[in-house]
């Protein structure tokens, strides 16, 4: 018996586009929105996969292990992305992200190499990817060999396996530990997986990298706990968050971050009990998590 052909919703055409090329421009945009609508709905379905794929991540992370993102294409292009994001966001370098044909491919259209499964293997083999990481393959169809071969090879490993796809019958879902399928349907123009196929990758990936980090403690209530100060306009943020929550002013927050050397969870604990950036920077690597150990000074003071 031949096997069953996988059905491709993201190569299907959409009817709710046809005669696109004869609509005007406001129609086409009106199409375009009202498809975009489906996403999040498409998204909060799977909140049940993206939990534990959460887990697994802080597992990983907790264990000293990595949250690889591996991709080609526009899916790729995605993880690179939300993994250079963690960097300033949460000032981690636990979250990465590998595109097939880098660097060419950030920029330009290298679509061939997604068919290579065993580049997929020398480039997890560059970063030294071990059983204790957790990679997180993205493909919208499900099917890119770049993409298998990565997952194929970690699961070799035994490391654990995430797949994100918007085809339900993707044959990534036989290699993962846990699947993330947003069914966001046919894209506006056929193929073009970049559209709602692509903006559900990225909600899902915003969702799992932030709500990895929040349960790693890089979050404080809702503020970038660990953001890195390295421009204008994170130095200004770093203050406000001091202030917040030490109620000290811009100048007493501005002076706690530079004698922290531009840490700011130290700069707050030594505002918070008025202690050196050394006994400040002992107490947050002996707690739990930087949050455990911020939450228990706060309390203290009643907020």
């Amino acid at each position: 018996m031949k096997p069953k052909p996988v059905v491709r919703i993201t190569e299907q055409t959409n009817p709710a586009s046809d005669s696109l090329d004869t609509k005007s421009t406001r129609e086409i945009l009106g199409i375009i929105n009202r498809e975009d609508r489906l996403v999040a709905t498409a998204v909060g379905k799977t909140i049940p996969q993206i939990e534990l794929a959460v887990a697994i991540a802080v597992e990983a992370i907790r264990n000293g292990g990595r949250m690889v993102y591996l991709g080609s294409g526009s899916s790729g292009r995605l993880g690179v992305l939300d993994s250079a994001e963690c960097v300033p966001t949460f000032g981690t370098s636990s979250v990465v992200a590998i595109l097939a044909g880098t660097p060419e491919a950030l920029t330009l259209s290298v679509e061939a190499v997604e068919d290579n499964p065993r580049e997929a293997v020398r480039d997890l083999k560059r970063i030294k990817l071990t059983r204790h990481d957790l990679l997180v393959g993205i493909s919208a169809s499900g099917s890119a060999p770049y993409v298998l071969g990565g997952m194929r090879y970690a699961r070799n490993l035994k490391a654990k396996v995430i797949g994100i796809t918007c085809n339900p019958d993707a044959p990534l879902k036989t290699l993962a530990d846990v699947t993330i399928i947003p069914v966001v349907g046919p894209e506006v123009v056929a193929g073009s997986s970049r559209m709602k196929g692509g903006t559900a990758q990225k909600l899902v990936l915003n969702m799992l990298s932030t709500a990895t980090m929040v349960q790693l403690g890089y979050v404080l209530s809702s503020s970038m706990i660990n953001v890195q100060p390295t421009n204008r306009k994170l130095w200004k943020r770093a203050e406000g968050i001091l202030t917040k929550f030490t109620g000290v002013g811009e100048a007493k927050a501005a002076q706690a971050l530079r004698d922290s050397r531009r840490n700011l969870p130290v700069a707050m604990l030594m505002l918070l009990k008025k202690i050196t950036n050394v006994e400040a920077a002992r107490l947050l690597h002996d707690g739990q998590s930087v949050t455990e150990v911020l939450r228990r000074e706060l309390r203290k003071r009643g907020k």
